[in-house]
């Protein structure tokens, strides 16, 4: 099966699920103001700037990897 996206929007709303479930994983970590907005924005200004054709297990991926640390700190500046 092959998953063509015209869009960071239209690719955003297909992985919206993995981004909201590691949303909640945040929750129960402690850190309840980081969305799943603010993981997707953290992948594409920090993992994602130089990556080019991305599969979608890639963009998976990374959402279920992403740098806590990393996302925290993003979604602290991005409050202030």
């Amino acid at each position: 099966m092959d998953f063509d996206f015209n869009s960071k929007e239209e690719l955003f709303l297909r992985v919206r699920p993995a981004l909201v479930v590691k949303s909640n994983e945040f929750t129960k970590l402690g850190y309840s103001f980081v969305t799943d907005v603010d993981i997707w924005n953290y992948l594409i200004q920090v993992r994602w700037t130089k990556s080019k054709d991305l599969y979608l297990s890639d963009v998976v991926h990374d959402i279920f990897n992403v740098d806590v640390t990393g996302v925290v700190e993003y979604a602290k500046d991005r409050m202030e």
